[in-house]
Parts: structure tokens; sequence; C-alpha cells
């Protein structure tokens, strides 16, 4: 076998999969043959296993084996060692891979692995079936065999009795098949739930996707006491509610703080900036390591129970600090209420699927002056008065006053996020530039490379930085940073200044061609396919302006430049491209913002030849001939 049909050209495509949740043994088993079909292919060798770690709980990978199958029937067996990654923080939640690579993978050869995920024998856990994959797969068996059809929980709401619902998402031929064994132990006989699917074509891969878990066939069981989302989001919105509102306090703590850091005269802006100013200092534990009971213990320190057990730490994750923010907010006076989301950066929020663990992340809504305003304390460096973008335009669950409501986040505007691009180089005769290069980033840029500099160190920084260049500009430049503006003080625009050396003029005969936009010199095409078949989703809103001035030896004239042009996408984005010659320089100037972040597949046309018509645009070239010649 060399390939498959319905998908040509294809890296490598799952022969089997097979995942089978027991109740009983609280455990997940995973079983995997896999066919490698190209070159490309071969890297499905190495493995990596997602799993979440939650303070209390979550999963444990073990009992991984496997071999590869070489085309002669040859078995080489795995004996490596896995390793663990954490990926990312949110919150309580750990989102970690378990990493393998198998043996001696070849193209042609056939992957077979298996391995467990257990958790905590105190849980029971409803599976997630996630169907589609980016490889076709000719054959998928699931398999859940719950300990029973309900479970009866008890809490501060007394006793639930919890069935077994699920939320569908399947090819037109594949259901969810229930079946019930015979009663042997007078249990009414094990029930088991089973989707067996074929042919399953890779999950859809295009440019600018909407977060991929949303769109795929999947099935995602859970146990719920409701039967509509109505009933379920009031209730347990209000249960969870209650419970933060305990937690929230403000207790005295929080109370003595506010009063240090506000003052009588102060406007409602002014003390929430202080608060937000307060907590942002704060260690966000998101972004450096946890401490273990033992530390805590050793410390002092007992349970987290309160937002005063939070500021008595002065550390917290993300969600946390978000709600210490609510508490101080709520000591000062104003009414402020926590808003908890969907990341919409990996899910987008499903008010059908009745489970509170499609909400990743908490913000926070304060009334200021008469108007609510959203803010992101949990997200380290974000803006005040601002969201991080994964929390803009997104769905959940927030408080209000006695109770709560499902909403949405509101976006921002193109402006907030800006990006700013300036070159001032000499160039000599043969096309070699000196000079520098400033690049500018406010909103939601900014907040990426800060964030990026927290997981890191001087030198990861200073490398991302000038790789982050050096993907602009033509090959072979060398780029060097020179500095770094307002990295740590987030209300600031972020500076990096750098250094650059290169050639960027080709010679043809009597005349040398200067790139036009300097900066979109090695941009490939956004949008190569004719058609579309999912929505086109961008991360936020944004605005960049570029200019680049070269200035050349004074035997040089301007024999022509780029036409000005200005692009327009109907009312959500304008691109312009100006040109200023000078007697030994030329200055290109680049302007595009994009005001819409969801385009569907019918305006694809209209985005694709938009963006198109500017790409031409962008490689034009700027003519210079020799006086002397």
């Amino acid at each position: 076998m060399t390939s498959q049909r319905e998908v040509p050209g294809a890296s490598a495509l799952y022969l089997h999969r097979e995942e089978t949740t027991e109740d009983k043994l609280h455990m997940f088993s995973v079983y995997v043959r896999l066919k490698v079909l190209t070159e490309k292919g071969v890297e499905n060798g190495n493995v990596e296993l997602n799993y979440v770690k939650r303070d209390g709980g979550g999963y444990t990978v073990n009992n991984i084996e496997g071999r590869t199958i070489h085309t002669g029937g040859t078995i080489v067996l795995f004996k490596g060692k896995p390793f663990d990654k954490l990926v990312e923080k949110s919150g309580e939640n750990r989102f970690m891979s378990k990493i393998f690579s198998m043996p001696d993978v070849q193209v042609g050869s056939i992957i077979e692995y298996r391995y467990k995920l257990r958790y905590d024998d105190r849980y029971f856990i409803a599976p997630s079936w996630y169907i589609q994959s980016p490889l076709f797969t000719r054959k998928a068996h699931y398999v859940w065999r719950p300990t029973g059809e309900t479970l009866v929980s008890s809490d501060d709401r007394g006793q639930l009795t919890n069935t077994i619902a699920w939320f569908p998402l399947l090819p037109k031929d594949s259901a969810v098949k229930q079946t019930r064994l015979p009663d042997i132990n007078g249990d009414g006989g094990q029930l088991i739930f089973e989707v067996n699917v074929q042919n399953v074509p890779p999950a859809p891969d295009e440019e600018y996707m909407p977060p991929i878990a949303s769109l795929s066939y999947r099935v995602l069981f859970y146990y719920s006491p409701y039967r509509s989302a109505e009933e379920y989001w009031s209730k347990e919105g209000k249960h969870w509610a209650k419970q933060q509102d305990k937690f929230i306090g403000p207790g005295p703590r929080v109370v003595a703080e506010v009063a240090r850091l506000t003052t009588p005269t102060d406007t409602q802006d002014q003390k929430l900036h202080k608060i937000y100013s307060a907590v942002m200092a704060l260690e966000n534990s998101d972004f450096t390591r946890e401490r273990s009971n033992e530390e805590e213990k050793s410390q002092g320190l007992g349970l987290i129970k309160t937002t005063d057990d939070i500021l008595e730490r002065k550390r917290g994750n993300g969600d946390q600090l978000a709600e210490l923010f609510v508490s101080m907010a709520r000591a000062s006076g104003l009414k402020a209420y926590l808003f908890a989301v969907a990341n919409r950066d990996r899910n987008i929020f499903v008010a059908g699927y009745f489970s509170l663990r499609q909400l990743d992340d908490y913000v926070a809504v304060v009334n200021v002056d008469g108007k609510e305003k959203f803010f992101d304390p949990g997200s380290r460096y974000c803006t005040y008065g601002h969201l991080a973008w994964k929390h803009t335009f997104a769905s959940g669950v927030r408080q209000v006053d006695g109770a709560t409501k499902l909403d949405s986040t509101p976006g921002e505007l193109y402006t907030f996020s800006r990006v700013q691009r300036i070159a001032n180089l000499t160039m000599d005769e043969h096309g070699v530039v000196n000079g520098t290069v400033e690049l500018a980033f406010t909103g939601a840029p900014a907040l990426r490379w800060r964030q990026q500099a927290l997981r890191g160190d001087e030198t990861g920084m200073d490398r991302d930085l000038r790789v982050h260049l050096e993907h602009m500009l033509p090959a072979g430049m060398e780029v060097k940073v020179a500095s770094i503006d307002k990295l740590n003080e987030y209300e600031q625009m972020l500076v990096v200044k750098y250094a650059v050396k290169g050639l960027i003029g080709s010679s043809t005969g009597k005349r040398l061609l200067v790139p036009g936009v300097l900066f979109e010199s090695n941009t490939k095409p956004a949008f190569p396919h004719e058609k579309r078949e999912n929505a086109i989703y961008f991360n936020y809103p944004w605005t960049g302006q570029d200019a680049v001035r070269v200035t050349f030896p004074s035997n040089f004239k301007v024999e022509s430049t780029p036409v000005p042009d200005t692009l327009k996408l109907k009312e959500v984005g304008v691109y312009s491209l100006q040109s200023q010659s000078a007697t030994n320089s030329v200055t290109m100037r680049r302007n595009l913002s994009l005001g819409e972040i969801l385009f569907m597949p019918n305006e694809y046309p209209d985005l694709r030849t938009f963006y198109g018509k500017m790409e031409n645009k962008d490689q034009e070239s700027v003519v210079l001939t020799c006086a002397s010649n």
C-alpha cells in the first residue's frame, strides 16, 4: 500500500484506532495502527499524547507499548523512555504532552502503539471522542462502559441524580449505539455505548480556521440532571456564582489592602486602575512554577480558601488573580462580577454541551461610572481596560446581580492592536544596505511578545525577535537586536530596535531593483486555494503601518516606483501604498487595516481578491538607474 484514493498525496493514515473507557477501572485505553506513506509521514513516529493535570485530579499516562513493522515484515519494538512537557497553564489546569519516538520509522512502515490514561479513583469521567484527526482514518471504534446509567452526587444543593447525555457531531452514516448486556449480577446488565466509523476524511485544514475541535466530528458525553440548556445554565450557573462569591469575599485582608491603595477622593476609575496595577504586580504562576503543598506548608501557608489567601501569598494563577481583582473591586465599593469564558484560541463555547469544563478562563466585569467594562487581570501584562485577544468575542457564563447569564465578551477595535515597522537604510552601488529597523507593538502583538519573554530567558527572547525580522527581510540579511524598550511596561508601546546589513537590491544590467515593500519580501500568498469550505477566522482586528526610507549613492536616480494605490475590502479592510522620492532617497509607506475577524465561505472570493491584489502590489519594485551609465 502506497496511497489512499480519497486523499491523494497523503503522508500517512490511520488503518485503525480504538478508544475504550472503563469506568470500573477509572481508565481510558487507546490503540493506534498507522501507515506511513511518504517522508513527511515519518514524522508521525514522534508521538505527543495530550492530557490535562489539575489540582486534585487529572490524568496520568502509562503502559505505553509500541512497535514499528517494516515492509519486509521486520518488527522493531519500542523501548524508549517517554518524557512529559508542559504545553500551557490555565488556571488550575496544566495542559501536558507525553512525548516519545517510535523506533526506526521509514516510508512504508506501519506504526503500532497503545497506552492508558488513568484518573483518580474518586472520579468518574465521561469520555470525549474526537473522531476526526489531521489524517484519514480507515476504521475506528469507540467504546464506553459506564459504571451505571446514573450517578448520585450530593453537595450544598442536596442530592442530584445525574444521567448520561451526550453532544454528537458525526458523519451521516454513523450514530451512537447503546447495548445492554444480560443481567448477571442483579445490576441490570452492563450498558455499553459505541461508535463505529469508516473512511473518515481528515479534519479540515485550511488557512486561518476557527479552533478545529469545534468543527470536527466528535461525541462529548457528560452526566447531567438537566434536560434543557436553559435549565442547565440557569441552575448550574447560579451554583457556580454562589461558590465563587464565597471564595471571592472580600475578606478582611483584601479590604485592608484596598484601603491602603486607594483614597476617598479617587474617582471610580482611579481606584480600579490602582487595584489593577497592584494585582498585575503579583506573581502570575501561569508563567512561573507552581509550589508544592510541602513548600506551602513550610512557609506556614494552608489551603487556598479565599482571595485573602491569594493576597497573603502575593501570587496566584490567572483565574485566582482574576478572582482577587473582583474581590478588591468589590471592596472599593464597585459592582464587580466574574465571567467564565471559553478560550477561543482552542475552543468555541457550545451552549448545547452541558458542561462547565468547556469554560477555560476567568475575566472580570466591573461597573465604572454606570458603564460595564471588561478586564483581564489573569493575563499577565494585559493592558488596563482590555482583554487578551483569546478572551475577546468569547462566550460563556457570567455573574449578574443575584444570578448568572450566558453572555459574550466584546471585541477590540482594529486600532488597539497595531504593528509599526520603520526602516532607515543606506545603500551602496551594489544594493547592499546598512541601517536600522524599528518594530513597535501595541495591543495583542505587544502582549504576545511580553508573555513570550516570561516563558523563556533573555537569550531566547533575543533569538526569537531576530528570527521574526529575518523572516520578513530578503534572504541572507544580517540582523542584530540592538535594544528592547518597555518590555515590562504593559501600558506602553513595546519597541524593538535592530541593526541590519545585507543585500536588498538585484541588478539587471543598468538597473537596480529594490523591493517596494521591504517587510513583505518573503510573504507567501495568504489564500492560495480557489475554493473554501470553512469560515475564515483571524485572531483579532489590527492595523499595520510601514515606513521604509532607502538612501542611495548620489550617482543613482529613481527611474520608477510602485504606483500609489488604495484597496478596500467592503467596510472592514483597507490597504494603501505610497511613495515619496527625493534627490538621493526614496520612502515607501504601506498601511493595512482589518476590522473584522470572521468571514463566511461565501465572502471568501472577495477576501481572496483583496489579499491577492495587495500581495501583488507588495511585490512591485523601486527601479534605480546609475547616472554614470
